[in-house]
Formats: structure tokens, C-alpha cells, sequence
């Protein structure tokens, strides 16, 4: 008995010689629709359904002449029948052989198969569903995995281009077994491919309102169209109550949105961060402020503030780095109430995420920006998968999901020194809390200082860990000048708006104080009495009064420069993980500084 292979392609490149080769090596070809068609033009006697009596010699059949049954439903039905199938998914057991016996089957060796291009179909501009729909192949999907699930036995080629290596391996007296196995593998990606394009457009047409697909503004950049953002299988976490969100929107939000949860689920109190470009640039828990926190962070003139442990949360994370924080994506681990929403509504920000609103606060958000303010409502209870997926320059990249969490007894119970220190305070489990959850989602390398429940200075995505620890401590520096009663006493033009003043205040507490004329006149254009710049002497005064900082890494110290930076800006904690061939001398080092350093055992890259 013959080899036999069903031809069934769209795709018909190298389709005459793929033919040739088989009928050389003495296999029978079955083809269906135009397959058969080009094969019978080509000079191939092709044997028709109804014409059996002149079969005996021919080496190309049509498969109508398997089932017995012509082409139906305009082409629909070709292949679907147990004719072909059992040939193709018996295996090499005697109860396979007597079930084909007995229902006079040939077993079919090769199957050539590849799909109508319904990708081609629907970038067709205006194309309509009934169109789309009709560019499904069915029984090509059905032949692809029937003979891929058969591959220990069958042979299936879905691409023209492995033909060629085909019949060389035909030549040298067989297909190899690993040869199969690849064609197989391919032919599930084939099939796979392809039901992901279809469902992507019928996604996209079904369920494109934002119940599983949302349409983006555009990518990472303008020019990068179009973006969108989809989940298979089931609706979107999150819902749009107002605005438009972007690519890098919904990256801020959906980095910001755990952030926030784990700091709630971690310390029980409502938490908040400022997002900009995937890392924080402020984060905190509900800690009351104080009658200088509430004027460093332009807040003193909100009523109920005190009544409000989430507003107070939103204007620490805000408020410590006001120049970063400028524009920036919002988290709120709880319901938004008005208070919240007031401080929102007076500062630049892209968008806010949170778990709901209230009606209130929800009016309030939705003028913002004209009406455009982007207004996220996230699902509280939805957990992501384990496994997380990304694309690098066409690469797919997948890993378990960082799902370690951090919490405030269990993560900093090892105290490495001191040897005899006494158990931490809850200021500083809290402080240490924030400060490692918040590294969690920051761009690594990074290291963060924290104090009263809030970031005060956060160093992320440098190369190296010092400048890391270097930028992080110059910010918790410049956030402390701001307490200085010269920063708390500036007397504003009227009319200052409050970026300026943000901007003003920060050249004034780094010393970066313009000298051009030209740049030290828009300075100086902000003040009634313009103040006189800090002295290195009274800059340095001022900052030995900041103390019992919580400092965090999200990685080992590799040298004892980034403790020796850490205790300039008042560092009394240090959390890191260890493993550094100097973690000794870093521990050393800690001690003689007074610094308690505290083992955290997880690295916490994020990418």
C-alpha cells in the first residue's frame, strides 16, 4: 500500500515541486478546492469524485474521492469527514488498523496544509464581520491539529518554506523523528496564530468597548499607533469613568495600583502614590500631619483634612517630591472622598486609579482638565496571574510574577546590628514598610528613604547603587530644607501659581539658585522679598536635625560608600538584602554610625 499525503493550502509557493518530490517517492497525493485545481493545471492527473473506474494509475486525487462527497456549503465542507481523519489520527495499534478495516480507511501519512489569511482579510479597510467571517478556515484548523496531535506517526507541513528540507530528508530515506516534531510544533503555533488574530478581532468588535479591549491614545510615544490594552477570557480589571488613557497611563496606574493595595493589606492604614514614567515618585500611608507638614506640602488651607487619613496620605506622597510629582498618574487604596479629590483638583496630574469615589468627589475629578482628566475605578479583588508575559524586539519573555510580600514583622525581624538591639519601634517597621514596598515597584537599581509614613526620597533606575543612594538622599535632603523657617516664611507675589512656587522652592533648598540675569530674574520675578540663599554653614546645620530615617535597597550594598550617604540624611534603619562579598565591612560600618541594619531577604529588581 502507497504513502499517502492530503494537500489542502492557501498559500501555494513551492506547492508544484513539494508535489513532484512526493509522487517521486511513489506517495499518493489526495488535494482538495484549488489545491486540486492548480495541481490538475499544472499536466497532474487529478482523480475526481465519481470517476473511480479511472483511478488506477493516477498518482493526484481529489479528496472527494476519500469521502465520497463532493465540495459543499460554497466551499465550507472539504475536509470534515471521518474519512480523512481517522486516516490521519489512526495510530500503530491493532484496534486503530481494525476500526479503519472495517470502515474501508487508508491510513494518510503527510499532511500539507496552511490557512486562508484572515490577518490579510481584516486589515481590508471597512471590512465588514460577514466578511471576516467567511476568511475562517475550519477545516484547515481541523487537518493542522489532527495530524500535529498525530505527529508521532504523521507527518504535517503548515510553512512552504520547510519543503525543501522535506523531500531532502524524503531522499535520504525518511523524516526524522526531531523533524516532526519542529513541523508539529509549528503547526500548533500555525493554528494557535491564528486563533489568537481571530479572537483578537472579534474582541475588538464584541467586546472593544472596555468591557475586555480598551483603545489607547497612542503607545509609549505619539508616533507609536495603534495601542491598546485587553484581556482574554475575561473583562478588564478596571473601568474608565472619564478621559482617555494612554500607554504609559495605564503603566503608571497599573504599577501604582498594587503598590498601594500592598501598603493597605501591609499596615491596615489607606495608602497612596504619585506615578511618573513606571516608578513612584511619592508614596504613603495615612499618618495625620502636622501644622508644618500641612504647609510644606501646600495643604494648609484644605478643610476636614484631619478628618481624612487617605487625603493625608495622598498629600505625603505628593507633597515630599512636588517637582516629580508634577503631572503625575495618582493611586488611592480606598474610596475617594471629597477631601482627596479637592487636593487632586488644584494640582497637575494625568490621572488618578482607585478602588471608587464618591459622587461628590467624582463631580469634582470629572472637571479637571476640561472634562479629560483621566478617572480609573479598579477592581479590589482582581489577582492577576502568576505568570507574567512581555515582548522585547519581537522576543516573548515570560516569569513568575513577584508576588513576595512584605510585611512589617516577618520581612525585618533579622537585625544584623547591632548584636544586643533592642526589638524595632512600630515607626520604624512602619517606615521600613514603605520604604521596601515601594522599591517593589520601582525601577531598579533603586534605594528609597522613608520617615513619618512617607517616602522622603526615592533613587531609582541608575546603574549604580550609590548613585542610587546619592540621589534618594539629596532628594530626603532637599525635603527636609523645606522645613526650614526661611522656605515656610517666603512672601509670594500675588498671582504665583503653585508649580512655580514648587520650582522656586526647590532651586532655593538644593542651592541651585540661578546667577545669570536672565534666569535669576524669572527666579526672583516669584517673591515679594526674595530670600537669601542658604549658606553651606546653615545648610549643613539644619540637616543634623533630621533623624531616624528608614532606608531601603532594593538589592545588597556592594560597597560601605552608599551607609556612610545614608547616614548624611539622617538614616537610623537600613533594610537590604545581603550576599555583597563586603557585607561585613557594610555591617561594620552601620554600627559605628549608629545605624541599625536590618537583613530583608528578597531582592526586589522590577523591570
Amino acid at each position: 500500500m502507497p504513502k499517502t499525503a492530503i494537500l489542502s493550502v492557501f498559500d501555494k509557493t513551492g506547492l508544484l515541486d513539494l508535489a513532484k518530490g512526493l509522487i517521486k517517492h511513489d506517495i499518493q497525493l489526495f488535494a482538495s478546492g484549488g489545491t486540486a485545481t492548480l495541481i490538475r493545471e499544472a499536466g497532474f492527473k487529478v482523480c475526481m469524485y465519481g470517476a473511480d473506474a479511472l483511478c488506477i494509475s493516477i498518482y493526484a486525487f481529489d479528496v472527494s474521492s476519500i469521502t465520497h462527497a463532493p465540495e459543499m456549503l460554497s466551499g465550507r465542507v472539504k475536509t470534515l469527514h471521518p474519512a480523512v481523519h481517522a486516516g490521519i489520527l489512526a495510530r500503530n495499534l491493532d484496534s486503530d488498523e481494525k476500526d479503519l478495516a472495517d470502515q474501508k480507511i487508508n491510513k494518510i501519512d503527510f499532511v500539507v496544509c496552511n490557512l486562508y489569511p484572515f490577518k490579510d482579510t481584516i486589515a481590508k479597510i471597512n471590512v465588514t464581520i460577514p466578511e471576516a467571517v467567511e476568511e475562517i478556515d475550519v477545516g484547515g484548523v481541523t487537518l493542522l491539529r489532527a495530524a500535529a496531535k498525530n505527529h508521532s506517526r504523521v507527518t504535517i507541513l503548515s510553512d512552504p518554506a520547510d519543503y525543501a528540507g522535506f523531500l531532502q530528508e524524503l531522499e535520504n530515506g525518511d523524516v526524522t523523528e526531531r523533524s516532526r516534531n519542529l513541523y508539529a510544533l509549528k503547526a500548533f503555533e500555525h493554528t494557535a496564530d491564528y486563533d489568537t488574530t481571530i479572537s483578537e478581532f472579534f474582541r475588538k468588535k464584541y467586546a472593544g468597548d472596555g468591557l475586555q479591549q480598551i483603545s489607547l491614545r497612542y503607545g509609549t510615544n505619539p508616533h507609536q499607533k495603534p495601542a491598546s490594552a485587553y484581556m482574554k477570557e475575561r473583562k478588564l480589571p478596571f473601568k474608565v469613568l472619564c478621559g482617555s488613557p494612554g500607554y504609559v497611563n495605564l503603566m503608571d496606574a497599573l504599577n501604582a495600583w498594587p503598590l498601594v493595595k500592598e501598603l493597605k493589606q501591609a499596615l491596615q492604614l489607606p495608602a497612596a502614590a504619585s506615578f511618573k514614567h513606571v516608578s513612584p515618585a511619592g508614596a504613603a500611608v495615612g499618618v495625620p500631619l502636622n501644622e508644618k507638614e500641612r504647609k510644606v506640602y501646600m495643604v494648609d488651607d484644605i478643610e476636614g483634612l484631619e478628618n481624612s487619613r487617605l487625603a493625608q496620605a495622598y498629600a505625603r506622597a505628593r507633597g515630599a517630591d512636588r517637582m516629580s510629582s508634577f503631572g503625575d498618574l495618582i493611586a488611592l487604596s480606598d474610596e475617594v472622598d471629597v477631601v482627596t479629590a479637592k487636593i487632586i483638583s488644584r494640582e497637575v496630574s494625568d490621572g488618578v486609579i482607585a478602588s471608587g469615589y464618591s459622587k461628590e468627589a467624582l463631580e469634582i475629578l470629572s472637571k479637571k482638565k476640561g472634562g479629560k482628566y483621566l478617572i480609573l475605578e479598579m477592581d479590589e479583588t482582581w489577582d492577576p496571574p502568576m505568570t507574567e508575559s512581555r515582548t522585547v524586539f519581537g522576543v516573548q519573555l515570560t516569569q513568575q510574577r513577584n508576588d513576595v510580600i512584605i510585611d512589617p514583622r516577618s520581612s525585618f525581624k533579622s537585625i544584623i546590628t547591632p548584636k544586643d538591639s533592642s526589638p524595632l519601634s512600630d515607626s520604624a517597621y512602619r517606615d521600613l514598610t514603605v520604604a521596601t514596598i515601594t522599591l517593589k515597584f520601582s525601577q531598579s537599581n533603586s534605594v528609597s528613604y522613608a520617615l513619618n509614613g512617607q517616602i522622603i526620597g526615592l533613587g531609582v533606575g541608575q546603574q549604580s547603587r550609590i548613585h542610587c543612594t546619592r540621589l534618594a538622599g539629596d532628594k530626603a535632603d532637599n525635603w527636609w530644607m523645606r522645613f526650614h523657617e526661611r522656605a515656610l516664611d517666603i512672601k509670594w507675589k500675588k498671582g504665583t501659581k503653585r508649580p512655580d512656587k514648587s520650582n522656586a522652592i526647590d532651586l532655593l533648598c538644593s542651592g541651585e539658585i540661578p546667577t545669570s540675569d536672565i534666569e535669576k530674574e524669572d527666579y526672583e520675578k516669584n517673591f515679594e522679598e526674595v530670600p537669601q540663599p542658604f549658606t553651606a554653614e546653615e545648610r549643613e546645620a539644619w540637616l543634623t536635625h533630621i533623624g531616624d530615617v528608614a532606608v531601603s535597597s532594593d538589592a545588597f550594598f556592594p560597597f560601605i560608600d552608599n551607609v556612610f550617604r545614608a547616614s548624611h540624611s539622617g538614616a537610623r534603619y537600613i533594610a537590604a538584602p545581603t550576599g555583597s562579598q563586603n557585607d561585613q565591612a557594610v555591617f561594620e560600618t552601620a554600627e559605628k554610625l549608629g545605624i541599625t541594619f536590618v537583613e530583608q531577604s528578597v531582592r526586589l529588581f522590577h523591570h
